[in-house]
Protein backbone atom coordinates (compact mmCIF):
# COMPACT_ATOMS: atom_id res chain seq x y z
CA UNK A 1 0.00 0.00 0.00
CA UNK A 2 1.33 3.44 -0.93
CA UNK A 3 2.16 5.87 1.86
CA UNK A 4 0.32 9.03 0.88
CA UNK A 5 1.14 10.61 4.25
CA UNK A 6 4.82 10.74 3.31
CA UNK A 7 6.01 14.33 2.95
CA UNK A 8 8.37 14.47 -0.03
CA UNK A 9 10.65 17.53 -0.04
CA UNK A 10 10.37 19.02 -3.52
CA UNK A 11 12.40 22.15 -2.87
CA UNK A 12 15.67 22.40 -4.72
CA UNK A 13 14.49 20.21 -7.60
CA UNK A 14 13.65 23.09 -9.99
CA UNK A 15 10.04 22.35 -9.11
CA UNK A 16 7.66 24.94 -10.55
CA UNK A 17 5.35 24.64 -7.57
CA UNK A 18 7.96 25.18 -4.83
CA UNK A 19 11.10 26.73 -6.33
CA UNK A 20 9.88 29.74 -8.31
CA UNK A 21 8.07 31.93 -5.78
CA UNK A 22 10.82 34.55 -5.81
CA UNK A 23 10.91 34.73 -9.60
CA UNK A 24 7.16 35.38 -9.54
CA UNK A 25 7.39 38.16 -6.98
CA UNK A 26 6.21 36.16 -3.94
CA UNK A 27 7.95 35.56 -0.62
CA UNK A 28 10.33 32.60 -0.80
CA UNK A 29 8.72 30.94 2.23
CA UNK A 30 5.17 30.65 0.85
CA UNK A 31 3.52 27.24 1.11
CA UNK A 32 2.18 26.46 -2.40
CA UNK A 33 -1.16 24.91 -3.31
CA UNK A 34 -1.53 26.46 -6.75
CA UNK A 35 -0.14 24.15 -9.46
CA UNK A 36 -2.31 21.13 -10.30
CA UNK A 37 0.29 18.48 -9.67
CA UNK A 38 0.45 16.24 -6.61
CA UNK A 39 2.90 16.22 -3.72
CA UNK A 40 2.68 12.43 -3.93
CA UNK A 41 5.11 9.98 -5.50
CA UNK A 42 4.08 8.33 -8.74
CA UNK A 43 3.22 4.58 -8.45
CA UNK A 44 6.12 2.26 -7.71
CA UNK A 45 5.77 0.35 -11.02
CA UNK A 46 6.28 3.64 -12.86
CA UNK A 47 9.42 4.43 -10.88
CA UNK A 48 10.72 0.89 -11.45
CA UNK A 49 10.10 1.21 -15.19
CA UNK A 50 11.93 4.52 -15.37
CA UNK A 51 14.91 3.14 -13.43
CA UNK A 52 15.10 0.08 -15.69
CA UNK A 53 15.11 2.14 -18.87
CA UNK A 54 17.51 4.68 -17.42
CA UNK A 55 19.99 1.91 -16.68
CA UNK A 56 19.74 0.86 -20.33
CA UNK A 57 21.45 4.17 -21.02
CA UNK A 58 20.15 4.93 -24.51
CA UNK A 59 17.37 7.44 -25.02
CA UNK A 60 16.91 7.44 -28.77
CA UNK A 61 13.81 7.98 -30.86
CA UNK A 62 10.96 5.87 -29.53
CA UNK A 63 7.40 5.17 -30.64
CA UNK A 64 4.47 2.98 -29.57
CA UNK A 65 3.64 -0.58 -30.62
CA UNK A 66 0.49 -2.66 -30.30
CA UNK A 67 1.08 -3.60 -26.65
CA UNK A 68 1.00 0.09 -25.72
CA UNK A 69 -2.32 0.55 -27.51
CA UNK A 70 -3.75 -2.51 -25.78
CA UNK A 71 -2.84 -1.20 -22.31
CA UNK A 72 -4.37 2.18 -23.11
CA UNK A 73 -7.53 0.65 -24.55
CA UNK A 74 -7.95 -1.60 -21.51
CA UNK A 75 -7.73 1.40 -19.17
CA UNK A 76 -10.43 3.40 -20.94
CA UNK A 77 -12.66 0.35 -21.22
CA UNK A 78 -12.37 -0.69 -17.56
CA UNK A 79 -12.40 2.79 -15.97
CA UNK A 80 -14.79 4.66 -18.28
CA UNK A 81 -16.69 2.12 -20.37
CA UNK A 82 -15.20 3.65 -23.51
CA UNK A 83 -13.45 1.83 -26.33
CA UNK A 84 -11.78 4.35 -28.63
CA UNK A 85 -10.46 3.21 -31.98
CA UNK A 86 -6.71 3.16 -31.45
CA UNK A 87 -6.22 4.09 -35.10
CA UNK A 88 -7.54 7.53 -34.18
CA UNK A 89 -4.85 8.10 -31.52
CA UNK A 90 -2.47 11.03 -31.81
CA UNK A 91 0.23 11.57 -29.17
CA UNK A 92 1.18 15.11 -28.11
CA UNK A 93 3.43 16.49 -25.35
CA UNK A 94 0.48 17.81 -23.35
CA UNK A 95 -3.22 18.63 -23.37
CA UNK A 96 -2.69 22.39 -23.63
CA UNK A 97 -0.36 21.75 -26.58
CA UNK A 98 -3.15 19.66 -28.14
CA UNK A 99 -5.73 22.40 -27.56
CA UNK A 100 -3.50 25.00 -29.22
CA UNK A 101 -2.85 22.60 -32.11
CA UNK A 102 -6.60 22.08 -32.53
CA UNK A 103 -7.24 25.82 -32.53
CA UNK A 104 -4.60 26.46 -35.19
CA UNK A 105 -5.52 23.51 -37.40
CA UNK A 106 -9.31 23.71 -37.27
CA UNK A 107 -9.98 27.47 -37.22
CA UNK A 108 -8.68 30.59 -38.93
CA UNK A 109 -7.42 33.82 -37.41
CA UNK A 110 -10.40 35.82 -36.15
CA UNK A 111 -12.71 32.80 -35.82
CA UNK A 112 -14.71 32.59 -32.60
CA UNK A 113 -13.86 30.00 -29.96
CA UNK A 114 -16.26 29.48 -27.04
CA UNK A 115 -15.40 28.75 -23.40
CA UNK A 116 -17.47 28.52 -20.18
CA UNK A 117 -15.74 30.49 -17.41
CA UNK A 118 -14.67 30.36 -14.70
CA UNK A 119 -12.46 27.78 -16.38
CA UNK A 120 -8.85 26.59 -16.55
CA UNK A 121 -7.03 29.81 -17.49
CA UNK A 122 -4.84 28.43 -20.34
CA UNK A 123 -8.08 28.09 -22.33
CA UNK A 124 -8.47 31.85 -22.77
CA UNK A 125 -4.73 32.29 -23.31
CA UNK A 126 -4.73 29.61 -26.03
CA UNK A 127 -7.52 31.39 -27.88
CA UNK A 128 -6.08 34.89 -27.61
CA UNK A 129 -2.46 33.97 -28.33
CA UNK A 130 -3.52 32.16 -31.47
CA UNK A 131 -5.36 35.30 -32.63
CA UNK A 132 -8.85 33.89 -32.40
CA UNK A 133 -11.90 35.65 -30.99
CA UNK A 134 -12.63 34.63 -27.40
CA UNK A 135 -16.33 34.18 -26.67
CA UNK A 136 -17.57 33.39 -23.15
CA UNK A 137 -20.75 31.75 -21.92
CA UNK A 138 -20.27 31.93 -18.13
CA UNK A 139 -21.41 29.11 -15.90
CA UNK A 140 -24.28 29.96 -13.56
CA UNK A 141 -23.67 29.60 -9.82
CA UNK A 142 -26.76 28.34 -8.04
CA UNK A 143 -27.62 27.72 -4.40
CA UNK A 144 -29.37 24.46 -3.52
CA UNK A 145 -32.07 23.81 -0.93
CA UNK A 146 -29.46 23.13 1.75
CA UNK A 147 -27.44 26.21 0.83
CA UNK A 148 -24.92 24.23 -1.20
CA UNK A 149 -23.30 25.89 -4.19
CA UNK A 150 -23.21 24.31 -7.64
CA UNK A 151 -22.59 25.39 -11.21
CA UNK A 152 -24.72 24.87 -14.31
CA UNK A 153 -24.42 25.65 -18.00
CA UNK A 154 -26.82 28.32 -19.26
CA UNK A 155 -27.76 26.44 -22.42
CA UNK A 156 -29.81 29.28 -23.86
CA UNK A 157 -26.86 31.65 -23.55
CA UNK A 158 -24.50 28.90 -24.74
CA UNK A 159 -26.39 28.47 -28.01
CA UNK A 160 -26.96 32.20 -28.46
CA UNK A 161 -23.22 32.88 -28.12
CA UNK A 162 -22.49 30.24 -30.75
CA UNK A 163 -25.11 31.63 -33.11
CA UNK A 164 -24.28 35.32 -32.62
CA UNK A 165 -20.54 34.82 -33.06
CA UNK A 166 -20.61 31.93 -35.54
CA UNK A 167 -18.32 30.04 -33.19
CA UNK A 168 -16.25 27.32 -34.82
CA UNK A 169 -14.85 25.59 -31.75
CA UNK A 170 -15.90 24.93 -28.14
CA UNK A 171 -13.38 24.09 -25.42
CA UNK A 172 -15.07 21.69 -22.99
CA UNK A 173 -13.50 21.12 -19.57
CA UNK A 174 -14.74 17.76 -18.27
CA UNK A 175 -14.53 17.24 -15.32
CA UNK A 176 -14.51 20.97 -14.88
CA UNK A 177 -11.49 22.79 -13.48
CA UNK A 178 -11.80 24.75 -11.20
CA UNK A 179 -15.45 24.32 -10.10
CA UNK A 180 -15.29 20.52 -9.82
CA UNK A 181 -18.41 19.66 -11.82
CA UNK A 182 -18.71 16.19 -13.33
CA UNK A 183 -21.07 16.85 -16.19
CA UNK A 184 -24.07 14.53 -16.38
CA UNK A 185 -24.68 12.48 -19.49
CA UNK A 186 -27.76 14.54 -20.36
CA UNK A 187 -25.78 17.80 -20.04
CA UNK A 188 -23.08 16.51 -22.36
CA UNK A 189 -25.71 15.26 -24.79
CA UNK A 190 -27.28 18.72 -24.89
CA UNK A 191 -23.85 20.27 -25.58
CA UNK A 192 -23.39 17.75 -28.37
CA UNK A 193 -26.84 18.45 -29.82
CA UNK A 194 -26.24 22.22 -29.92
CA UNK A 195 -22.75 21.87 -31.36
CA UNK A 196 -23.91 19.43 -34.04
CA UNK A 197 -26.70 21.78 -35.04
CA UNK A 198 -24.26 24.66 -35.51
CA UNK A 199 -21.33 22.57 -36.82
CA UNK A 200 -19.09 23.43 -33.86
CA UNK A 201 -16.09 21.21 -33.17
CA UNK A 202 -15.71 20.25 -29.48
CA UNK A 203 -12.24 19.98 -27.99
CA UNK A 204 -12.84 18.00 -24.80
CA UNK A 205 -10.16 18.40 -22.13
CA UNK A 206 -10.74 15.26 -20.05
CA UNK A 207 -7.41 15.27 -18.24
CA UNK A 208 -9.09 14.97 -14.80
CA UNK A 209 -11.34 12.07 -15.88
CA UNK A 210 -9.84 9.62 -13.37
CA UNK A 211 -10.58 11.88 -10.39
CA UNK A 212 -14.30 11.43 -9.92
CA UNK A 213 -15.94 10.85 -6.55
CA UNK A 214 -17.68 7.55 -5.90
CA UNK A 215 -21.25 8.83 -6.28
CA UNK A 216 -20.52 10.33 -9.72
CA UNK A 217 -19.45 8.96 -13.07
CA UNK A 218 -17.38 10.55 -15.80
CA UNK A 219 -18.86 10.23 -19.27
CA UNK A 220 -16.44 10.56 -22.15
CA UNK A 221 -18.01 13.16 -24.43
CA UNK A 222 -17.10 11.23 -27.58
CA UNK A 223 -18.79 8.08 -26.24
CA UNK A 224 -22.28 9.58 -26.45
CA UNK A 225 -22.83 8.70 -30.09
CA UNK A 226 -21.03 8.16 -33.36
CA UNK A 227 -22.29 11.55 -34.57
CA UNK A 228 -20.90 13.35 -31.52
CA UNK A 229 -17.64 11.42 -31.75
CA UNK A 230 -17.35 12.74 -35.31
CA UNK A 231 -17.09 16.35 -34.05
CA UNK A 232 -14.97 15.63 -30.96
CA UNK A 233 -11.28 16.00 -30.19
CA UNK A 234 -10.80 14.00 -26.98
CA UNK A 235 -7.75 15.04 -24.96
CA UNK A 236 -6.52 12.71 -22.20
CA UNK A 237 -3.26 12.20 -20.33
CA UNK A 238 -1.70 10.18 -17.51
CA UNK A 239 -0.10 13.37 -16.21
CA UNK A 240 -2.70 14.25 -13.56
CA UNK A 241 -3.73 10.68 -12.75
CA UNK A 242 -0.21 9.41 -12.01
CA UNK A 243 1.59 12.72 -11.27
CA UNK A 244 3.91 12.66 -14.26
CA UNK A 245 3.22 15.95 -16.05
CA UNK A 246 6.93 16.60 -16.53
CA UNK A 247 7.22 13.49 -18.72
CA UNK A 248 5.03 15.19 -21.32
CA UNK A 249 2.72 12.54 -22.74
CA UNK A 250 -0.89 13.03 -23.77
CA UNK A 251 -3.28 10.88 -25.77
CA UNK A 252 -5.62 12.63 -28.21
CA UNK A 253 -8.39 10.76 -30.04
CA UNK A 254 -9.88 12.16 -33.26
CA UNK A 255 -12.34 9.88 -35.07
CA UNK A 256 -13.09 12.23 -37.96
CA UNK A 257 -10.48 11.52 -40.65
CA UNK A 258 -10.46 15.05 -42.06
CA UNK A 259 -10.08 16.65 -38.63
CA UNK A 260 -7.34 14.19 -37.67
CA UNK A 261 -5.42 14.84 -40.88
CA UNK A 262 -5.57 18.60 -40.34
CA UNK A 263 -4.50 18.15 -36.72
CA UNK A 264 -1.57 15.94 -37.75
CA UNK A 265 -0.45 18.44 -40.40
CA UNK A 266 -0.33 21.20 -37.79
CA UNK A 267 1.56 18.88 -35.45
CA UNK A 268 4.07 18.24 -38.19
CA UNK A 269 4.35 21.95 -38.93
CA UNK A 270 5.27 22.49 -35.28
CA UNK A 271 8.16 20.04 -35.74
CA UNK A 272 6.82 17.42 -33.34
CA UNK A 273 7.19 13.74 -34.22
CA UNK A 274 8.31 10.98 -31.83
CA UNK A 275 7.24 11.45 -28.20
CA UNK A 276 9.31 11.57 -25.03
CA UNK A 277 10.76 8.06 -24.60
CA UNK A 278 10.64 7.99 -20.80
CA UNK A 279 7.11 9.38 -20.92
CA UNK A 280 6.02 6.46 -23.08
CA UNK A 281 7.59 3.89 -20.76
CA UNK A 282 6.05 5.57 -17.71
CA UNK A 283 2.59 5.84 -19.29
CA UNK A 284 2.52 2.18 -20.27
CA UNK A 285 3.54 1.11 -16.75
CA UNK A 286 1.04 3.47 -15.15
CA UNK A 287 -1.95 2.38 -17.19
CA UNK A 288 -0.93 -1.26 -17.04
CA UNK A 289 -0.07 -1.52 -13.34
CA UNK A 290 -1.40 1.60 -11.60
CA UNK A 291 -5.09 0.83 -11.02
CA UNK A 292 -4.79 -0.31 -7.39
CA UNK A 293 -2.58 2.66 -6.54
CA UNK A 294 -5.16 5.02 -8.03
CA UNK A 295 -8.01 3.43 -6.08
CA UNK A 296 -6.04 3.89 -2.85
CA UNK A 297 -5.26 7.49 -3.79
CA UNK A 298 -8.92 8.28 -4.48
CA UNK A 299 -9.81 7.00 -1.01
CA UNK A 300 -7.08 9.16 0.52
CA UNK A 301 -8.26 12.26 -1.34
CA UNK A 302 -11.83 11.61 -0.19
CA UNK A 303 -10.56 11.66 3.39
CA UNK A 304 -8.66 14.89 2.72
CA UNK A 305 -11.90 16.39 1.43
CA UNK A 306 -13.86 15.23 4.49
CA UNK A 307 -11.30 16.72 6.85
CA UNK A 308 -11.18 19.97 4.88
CA UNK A 309 -14.97 20.24 4.92
CA UNK A 310 -14.99 19.80 8.71
CA UNK A 311 -12.12 22.27 9.19
CA UNK A 312 -13.92 24.96 7.21
CA UNK A 313 -17.22 24.41 8.99
CA UNK A 314 -15.64 24.60 12.45
CA UNK A 315 -12.86 27.14 11.99
CA UNK A 316 -13.53 29.14 8.82
CA UNK A 317 -17.33 29.23 8.58
CA UNK A 318 -17.37 32.25 6.25
CA UNK A 319 -15.46 30.32 3.59
CA UNK A 320 -17.87 28.32 1.46
CA UNK A 321 -16.73 25.15 -0.23
CA UNK A 322 -18.20 24.39 -3.63
CA UNK A 323 -18.64 20.67 -3.11
CA UNK A 324 -16.45 18.98 -5.73
CA UNK A 325 -17.75 16.10 -7.80
CA UNK A 326 -14.41 15.54 -9.49
CA UNK A 327 -10.75 16.68 -9.71
CA UNK A 328 -8.46 17.12 -6.69
CA UNK A 329 -8.93 20.90 -6.73
CA UNK A 330 -11.10 22.77 -4.24
CA UNK A 331 -12.98 25.94 -5.20
CA UNK A 332 -13.40 28.14 -2.13
CA UNK A 333 -15.69 31.16 -1.93
CA UNK A 334 -14.27 34.01 0.21
CA UNK A 335 -16.84 36.59 -0.93
CA UNK A 336 -18.47 36.89 2.50
CA UNK A 337 -15.39 38.77 3.72
CA UNK A 338 -16.04 41.59 1.29
CA UNK A 339 -12.45 41.96 0.09
CA UNK A 340 -11.45 42.86 -3.43
CA UNK A 341 -9.49 40.19 -5.30
CA UNK A 342 -6.32 42.21 -4.82
CA UNK A 343 -6.92 42.58 -1.07
CA UNK A 344 -7.77 38.90 -0.70
CA UNK A 345 -4.64 37.85 -2.56
CA UNK A 346 -2.46 40.19 -0.49
CA UNK A 347 -3.79 38.80 2.81
CA UNK A 348 -3.31 35.20 1.76
CA UNK A 349 0.21 35.74 0.43
CA UNK A 350 1.66 38.24 2.88
CA UNK A 351 -0.15 37.30 6.10
CA UNK A 352 -0.78 33.62 5.46
CA UNK A 353 2.39 32.92 3.47
CA UNK A 354 0.28 30.82 1.12
CA UNK A 355 0.39 30.54 -2.66
CA UNK A 356 -3.05 29.68 -4.05
CA UNK A 357 -4.66 30.35 -7.43
CA UNK A 358 -6.82 33.48 -7.28
CA UNK A 359 -10.26 32.93 -8.74
CA UNK A 360 -10.26 35.97 -11.03
CA UNK A 361 -7.59 34.42 -13.29
CA UNK A 362 -10.15 31.77 -14.30
CA UNK A 363 -12.34 34.43 -15.86
CA UNK A 364 -15.86 35.76 -15.33
CA UNK A 365 -17.43 34.42 -12.16
CA UNK A 366 -14.13 33.65 -10.46
CA UNK A 367 -14.03 36.85 -8.45
CA UNK A 368 -13.84 36.28 -4.69
CA UNK A 369 -12.78 32.64 -5.06
CA UNK A 370 -9.50 30.81 -4.49
CA UNK A 371 -8.47 27.42 -5.88
CA UNK A 372 -6.53 25.08 -3.62
CA UNK A 373 -4.91 21.75 -4.49
CA UNK A 374 -5.72 19.03 -1.93
CA UNK A 375 -3.56 16.30 -3.54
CA UNK A 376 -0.90 16.27 -0.86
CA UNK A 377 -0.30 14.67 2.55
CA UNK A 378 -2.95 15.71 5.05
CA UNK A 379 -0.30 17.24 7.32
CA UNK A 380 0.62 19.67 4.53
CA UNK A 381 -2.99 20.49 3.72
CA UNK A 382 -3.79 20.96 7.41
CA UNK A 383 -0.90 23.42 7.72
CA UNK A 384 -2.26 25.38 4.78
CA UNK A 385 -5.77 25.49 6.25
CA UNK A 386 -4.37 26.53 9.63
CA UNK A 387 -2.55 29.43 7.95
CA UNK A 388 -5.83 30.45 6.34
CA UNK A 389 -7.49 30.42 9.76
CA UNK A 390 -4.78 32.71 11.11
CA UNK A 391 -5.49 35.10 8.23
CA UNK A 392 -9.24 35.28 8.65
CA UNK A 393 -10.10 33.81 12.07
CA UNK A 394 -13.58 32.53 12.83
CA UNK A 395 -15.33 35.82 12.25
Amino acid sequence: MANFDEVVDRRGTSCLKYDFAGERGLPEDVLPFWVADMDIRTPQPVMDELVQHSLHGIFGYTDIKEDYREVLSSWFRSRHGWEPDMKTLVITPGVVFAICTAIRSLTEAGDAVLICPPVYYPFSAAVRENRRKLVESPLVLRKGQQGELTYEIDFEDFENKIRENQARLFLLCSPHNPVGRVWRREELARIGEICRRHQVIVVADEIHQDFVRASFRHTVFASLSSEIDDLAITCTSPSKTFNMAGLQISHVFIKNDKLRQRFRRELSAAGYSQPNALGLFAAKAAYGKGALWLDELLAYLEENLRRTREFLAERLPKVRLVEPEGTYLLWLDFSRYGFTDKELEEIIIQKGRLWLDSGHIFGAGGEGFQRINMACPWSVLEEGLTRLEKCFGRG
